[in-house]
């Protein structure tokens, strides 16, 4: 196997983490990037005496020259209470961030992958959500800062391919859920993990029939790996989440019944533009990609609770 050079922007985040041990236990060597906005040192520290991995502390939304064979792009805080705290750092992250990395791999001739989200279809009016989808998105909402910057980045990275021949990769990240998600970050597998540890009342917002769909880390992982190989002409979008679907109370009663928590469960208001419903549909990814996420929820919960268990 070639030994590959690849840069991960965001790579000391909790998807950036899992990517970055995951790429150098394929036997590549790994340029990891990030401002620790959200990301953390310790979500790396076990890759730090590996010859291969480099840490370097820098913020996308300003110029970075490497020579490398591969981008990954997933800079960008990717919780409500993160991205919502700057919103326009937020939107810089995505806009501008997505303008260096784009002409970085345009000069050195690198295949770049745009970690996109879900949230770019807004607040669905087509169950479950396949590419072709173009979303119900509120411009101005407090969730735009996010939404709108991914949308526009996507916007980029389609101009660069057209434009410049610039290697592209677009996959769209449905709920991710593991180990090294941070226990403040307003997600809602956290949240839940966290209160139930605690024996504390575990919010719910609105009736709690809101649905969502959860992927572990792993599987995600891997359909970014799949996405960075495939042939050249397939640049996406393509949708990369778990299609099982649950409604937030049956993931509370789960998360209860895992964590044998005495916790109650507390319904509160719905916060605006929070979607109703959220699912993936990944007949494209199954068949560009042979992806498919393999790892249920109850059994991915398992690992990402005795995670919290030891940190808290």
């Amino acid at each position: 196997m070639i030994k590959k050079k690849i840069l991960v922007t965001g790579g000391a985040g909790f998807l950036g983490s899992h990517l970055c041990t995951r790429l150098l236990n394929d036997g590549n060597e790994v340029v990891c990037l990030d401002n620790y906005f959200t990301g953390q040192k310790q979500n790396v520290v076990h890759l730090l005496d590996n010859p291969y991995f480099e840490l370097i502390r820098h913020d996308v939304t300003m110029p970075f020259f490497i020579e490398v064979d591969e981008i990954y792009n997933l800079a960008c805080p990717a919780s409500p209470i993160h991205y919502q705290y700057n919103a326009i750092k937020t939107m810089k992250t995505s806009v501008m961030g997505a303008i260096n990395l784009l002409g970085l791999a345009k000069r050195i001739k690198a295949r770049i992958l745009q970690a996109s989200t879900s949230e770019v279809y807004g607040d669905p009016d087509i169950h479950p959500q396949p590419e072709s989808y173009w979303g119900h998105v509120n411009p101005i909402g407090a969730r735009a800062c996010y939404d709108e910057g991914k949308r526009a980045a996507e916007t980029l990275f389609v101009n660069y391919n057209k434009q410049n021949n610039v290697s592209i990769k677009i996959v769209r990240i449905f709920n991710t859920y593991g180990p090294r998600m941070q226990p403040n970050d307003g997600r809602v597998v956290s949240n839940f993990i966290v209160q139930a540890l605690k024996s504390e009342p575990i919010t719910i917002y609105g009736d709690g029939t809101q649905t969502r769909s959860f992927q572990y880390v792993d599987d995600l992982v891997e359909g970014m790996v799949r996405m960075m190989a495939s042939r050249e002409e397939f640049t996406g979008p393509v949708n990369l989440g778990n299609p099982d679907e649950f409604t937030i109370l049956q993931l509370a009663e789960m998360v209860i019944r895992l964590t044998k928590s005495s916790s109650k469960i507390v319904k509160k208001p719905l916060p605006p533009d929070d979607p109703t419903q959220r699912q993936p549909n990944i007949e494209l990814a199954k068949t560009e990609l042979d992806w498919f996420p393999k790892i249920p929820l109850e059994e991915g919960l398992i690992k990402t609770i005795d995670y919290f268990a030891s940190i808290i």
